[in-house]
């Protein structure tokens, strides 16, 4: 069965799309695109790195709108970057039965809730997984082994999220986006290690 997995090029998505193909699924990775700036480049390498079927699912720019004008009013980006995942999901819903991201334990944002997933589920009548059982340390111990990593200071080049194009619209509109974002190590996947 085809699953379309959101792709950001980092190791969370990347691993949910190590075990969906393992099981045997078809794996699709798609990473969205609103065209306020082009931030495919890192999924696209980290995906061809994997062998992983890929695609860019460019969106109405009105959808990261939304979101940036919620990011401002509430001066802090969780609710922005929800709209902007429910949405995706939503949309993907009407192409794939099964869907999944790489959201994990620890995850606040994007996160779905149990009660979304659920409404989810039963009105687009699809399947919904993510890696919400599995905390950040296995995680990263599990990436470790699969994985050659890329670590840096999170940045509109090196990864393929939200965060990203929301970060080019902010500083657009002459905000600055370490108010709204914390400094953090992004970790992109760049292949495999060599036992695999």
């Amino acid at each position: 069965m085809k699953v379309a997995i959101t792709y950001s090029g980092g190791k969370d998505s990347s691993l949910m799309a190590v075990i969906l193909d393992r099981l045997g699924y078809d794996v699709e990775l798609v990473t969205i695109n609103f065209g306020i700036f082009d931030s495919t480049k890192p999924a696209i390498e980290s995906a061809a790195s994997l062998g992983f079927k890929h695609k860019v699912l460019k969106l109405d720019k009105q959808i990261l709108l939304d979101a940036v004008d919620m990011i401002i009013e509430d001066n802090f980006p969780n609710n922005g970057i929800n709209h902007i995942h429910h949405t995706v999901l939503e949309i993907l819903a009407d192409d794939y039965k099964i869907i999944a991201d790489g959201t994990r334990r620890e995850d606040r944002i994007p996160k779905m809730k149990m009660n979304e997933i659920q409404s989810l589920e039963d009105r687009k009548n699809v399947q919904y997984l993510n890696l919400t059982g599995i905390g950040y340390k296995t995680i990263n111990d599990i990436s470790d082994d699969l994985f050659k990593l890329q670590k840096s200071e999170s940045n509109i080049h090196n990864s393929s999220d939200y965060e990203m194009e929301i970060r080019v619209l902010l500083e657009e509109k002459g905000y600055d986006t370490d108010e709204f974002f914390p400094r953090h190590i992004q970790s992109r996947v760049i292949g495999w290690n060599k036992n695999e």
